[in-house]
């Protein structure tokens, strides 16, 4: 099973200096991300303001996923932070023609996957004082919480690729093509990943499903 490695290898910097293409030149960069290696080569040659602008365009979408994969605001920070100060000191690894966002991503993710085993990230959580009382609203309150706790528990029994994998995709909605040049593997390993993760959720969480529901309960796709 592909898994990312704790401190991975980026794009290679051995060809030594070389001009940066032009975008019109780069087919595989998406529109969005068309100036980015201008960008690349401008921090490489020491501008700070073109890393400015990089981080200003990553910098939500990081502490989104980061605040997803760890579930706790300080942790997600400081993985931020470390994430953002890593891809600045390697910016030479990110090779001529390549875009930054994915590069960054993985290495955020990386920062990210470290920091759980790290720390052993538990998240947990405390059920409202409204559910106390036996109202009708009361008991949805409970039904809704005590779903959101089997299903955070279940999340947690899942390998971490798989677990990284369907929060970003099913949560945060990023698609196989993203995902798979986020994590460095084939779209095809990512969508294997999503299923296996996607199956094994639905049986965990079977006792949750609508009466006469069978999707639930048969663990297909």
């Amino acid at each position: 099973m592909p898994a990312l490695p704790p401190d991975p290898e980026y794009a290679r910097d051995d060809a030594g200096p070389a001009s940066e293409p032009a975008p019109a030149d780069l087919p595989g960069v998406p529109p969005e991300m068309a100036d980015e290696p201008a960008l690349v080569a401008r921090v490489r040659a020491g501008d700070s303001q073109a890393y400015d602008t990089l981080v200003r365009r990553y910098l939500k979408r990081a502490y989104a996923v980061a605040q997803r994969m760890l579930g706790n605001s300080a942790d997600a920070e400081d993985v931020v932070q470390d994430a953002f100060l890593r891809a600045l000191e390697r910016i030479a690894q990110c090779g001529p023609g390549r875009a930054f966002g994915p590069w960054f991503f993985r290495i955020l993710i990386t920062q990210g996957l470290n920091h759980q085993r790290s720390q052993k990230v538990r998240r947990t959580e405390e059920l409202p004082d409204s559910i106390h009382n036996n109202s009708p609203l009361a008991d949805a309150e409970a039904e809704a919480s005590e779903i959101r706790v089997a299903f955070r528990a279940a999340l947690a029994h899942l390998p971490e690729m798989q677990r990284t994998i369907v929060q970003l995709s099913d949560i945060e909605g990023y698609g196989s093509g993203e995902l798979a040049a986020m994590l460095d593997m084939p779209a095809g390993t990512v969508r294997w990943h999503l299923h296996q993760a996607r199956k094994f959720l639905r049986q965990a969480l079977a006792a949750y499903a609508p009466r006469g529901s069978g999707h639930a309960q048969d663990g297909t796709a």
